[in-house]
């Protein structure tokens, strides 16, 4: 009789215990948010699989983001959005301070100083890890070129020899001699930054309307009234044109380029982003732009124990290389660079190269980007493309972006709303 009653509690707690392992055992999820597109999400996807399969403790788990949403575990934030996590630091925890906390080995200092520039804290810790950045170069369509009777052996190195390129071009009946992606990254904060000049002063105020980009400006509007310059918005749908062989020159990060081979529609030729050779000094360098991985506040130190192990991994050489060859992102560190000379494909490693020059030097470590902060970025924009298409004249466009983009930075939305505006609105 004792062993009947026995016999059901014992097994019970036999599956209690069996179930309570088992629960123990789970892998602990952790998600991870992006707002890449499908395509690049996949090669990241490759990436967050190995990690899962190198060990067992944790899942990574790829989710897109949705405006409004709470942050995840995770959070793959864009420069665009940038501005608005460092607003909202308390909702983030340093990765920093999470490396320190979970004892996993951690040097930031490691981290090319172009890649960190706003992403440290007043000692110098690292806030978030910057792991998908890039830089925009020049790309030109190799077969174009050969039908134009150009060289694509030799690029295009300044403004100048990109409007001969692009004449050239047009006359052989190229519908997109030249065109863009994000174009307050590359034609303010960029084209300053290369030539010289700056987007704001030691006050923090906005100056980016001086002669060499006002003359910028001006250049493009000449070449899109002559369909040298075609404009197709202010993300990346010009990527996908050049990509298709439409158009025969484009402007773009250099993340582009590992994707372009899988396209097999264009043979693609990479060289440094044009400058202007009458402006003195130039050129001199470009800035980093892309994604940074910030960790959200407010999770178990379990959890946060597997954030650590993901960025340490993450920051494996090997690791980077991968990440370099499926998304076309900056390797990190010296180390991961040094191997990605080894091992990447020689075209790869030309672009890279590319890539790196641009970023050294002083210029290229500017904390002031009008591209980063979100209604300054949309009011550029939109004067550019008043002064694009015809609607108003360069120096007057950049004049009232300065002072709309003032009146934002300064904090002050009811003196913004009273800003000029261009003629188009």
């Amino acid at each position: 009789m004792l062993l009947r009653k026995f016999l059901p509690t014992a097994l019970a707690l036999a599956l209690a215990t069996s179930m309570s392992s088992l629960a123990a055992a789970a892998p602990a999820e952790i998600l991870l948010s992006h707002q890449f597109d499908e395509e690049r999400a996949e090669r990241v996807e490759k990436v967050v699989e190995r990690f899962n399969g190198s060990q067992k403790d944790y899942q990574v788990k790829l989710v897109r983001r949705v405006q409004g949403e709470p942050a995840k575990d995770l959070n793959l934030v864009t420069r665009e959005e940038q501005g608005h996590y460092v607003a909202a630091k308390a909702a983030f925890k340093p990765i920093q301070q999470i490396m320190t906390e979970a004892g996993v080995p951690f040097d930031g200092s490691k981290i090319a100083p172009e890649l960190r520039v706003g992403l440290t804290d007043a000692k110098g810790g690292l806030t978030a890890l910057p792991l998908a950045l890039s830089t925009p170069i020049l790309f030109i369509n190799k077969t174009a070129f050969r039908k134009a009777g150009l060289d694509p052996e030799k690029p295009p190195r300044t403004w100048a020899e990109v409007q001969q390129a692009a004449d050239k071009l047009f006359d052989a009946g190229s519908q997109c001699p030249y065109t863009t992606s994000w174009p307050a990254w590359v034609h303010i904060d960029n084209l300053s930054a290369l030539n010289g000049v700056e987007v704001a002063d030691a006050k923090g105020r906005l100056v980016f309307n001086g002669l060499p980009q006002v003359k910028h400006t001006a250049l493009l509007t000449t070449w899109a009234k002559a369909r040298f310059f075609i404009y197709f918005g202010r993300r990346d749908e010009a990527d996908r044109r050049f990509a298709e062989g439409e158009c025969g020159m484009l402007t773009s990060s250099w993340s582009l380029f590992g994707a372009l081979p899988e396209s097999r529609k264009v043979d693609t030729g990479v060289a440094p982003l044009p400058y202007h050779d009458d402006v003195q000094g130039a050129p001199q360098q470009t800035l980093a732009g892309g994604a940074s991985l910030w960790a959200a506040a407010g999770r178990k130190p379990a959890e946060y124990k597997g954030v650590a192990q993901f960025v340490r991994f993450l920051m494996e050489p090997d690791l980077q290389v991968q990440f370099t060859a499926a998304s076309g992102f900056l390797p990190m560190t010296a180390a991961a660079r040094a191997a990605a000379g080894s091992k990447l494909l020689q075209p790869d490693v030309a672009g890279l190269n590319i890539a790196y020059r641009q970023l050294q030097g002083p210029a290229a470590l500017r904390t002031i980007r009008v591209s980063e902060i979100e209604k300054v970025r949309i009011i550029v924009e939109e004067e550019l493309e008043a002064a694009w298409s015809g609607k108003t004249p360069a120096k007057e466009a950049l004049d009232i972006a300065v002072q709309r983009g003032n009146l934002v930075m300064h904090h002050t939305p009811a003196a913004a709303a009273k800003a000029p505006a261009s003629k188009k609105k």
